[in-house]
């Protein structure tokens, strides 16, 4: 990877660590279709493992807002929804996954900017949480269906709740990833040397979190998921 990649991913993974610090989502969505554009054997190990840090900080961070029942119902669901990402990684080449990331990624930010508000009881949380569980340990992506269960609860609620959730399954993830054989010392590497844009993200979000409920910053993150998504679509 040249200088000029890395220096580009290290300024995407700061943008994204702060806009999820600040509104609880997007992350992945800034991330997954501008890595995948410099390097696409990077994903999803390195999002997963630079989301850890991120999803620790923000949860514990706000941790007297979090909804225990939501985390654990979809948490059970994430858990059935890794394997089938796992499947999905396992049968598709870097162009198919391309492909995967940039429909994966529109798809996603359309549902959510779309789908009206609802309030999901234990099954519902468990369907968000397999379909979490797919799309995420397969492409990176994986914050839009957890976005549609909370979007309209309280910011730090929203936040919390999502980055617990996150944090629980990124350790599932990698865990099946890394039994499957999709993990490489590569990649494990690069997401070290992304450490400390990671921090300076996160570090920024702690001044703007308490004074955004998410409207704004979130519709603008959806939009630049869409166009990216697109990108990555045409690229490959």
């Amino acid at each position: 990877m040249t200088f000029a990649g890395f220096a580009l991913i290290g300024l995407t993974i700061l943008v994204a660590s702060f806009v999820q610090g600040s509104t609880g989502l997007g992350f992945a969505m800034v991330c997954a279709p501008i890595v995948s554009i410099i390097d696409p054997t990077l994903i999803p190990v390195m999002l997963l493992v630079l989301m850890i840090p991120l999803n620790f900080y923000i949860g514990w961070r706000e941790r007297d807002a979090l909804d225990w029942h939501g985390t654990k119902w979809v948490s059970v669901g994430r858990f059935a929804g890794t394997f089938v990402g796992l499947w999905i990684l396992l049968i598709v080449n870097l162009h198919q996954l391309a492909l995967l990331i940039g429909i994966s990624t529109i798809v996603a930010a359309l549902a959510a900017l779309l789908i009206p508000a609802f309030d999901p009881n234990r099954s519902g949380l468990a369907v968000v949480g397999l379909i979490t569980g797919i799309t995420e340990t397969s492409t990176g992506v994986g914050g839009p269906p957890l976005a549609l269960a909370y979007q309209h609860k309280p910011g730090n609620v929203l936040r919390s709740t999502v980055a617990a959730c996150f944090l629980i399954g990124e350790v599932i993830s990698l865990v099946v990833l890394a039994v499957g054989g999709k993990i490489e010392g590569r990649t494990l590497l690069m997401s070290l040397a992304l450490l400390p844009f990671l921090a300076i993200g996160s570090f920024g979000s702690k001044f703007t979190h308490h004074r955004l409920e998410g409207p704004v910053l979130r519709y603008t993150v959806l939009l630049f998921a869409i166009v990216s998504g697109t990108a990555v679509i045409l690229q490959a």
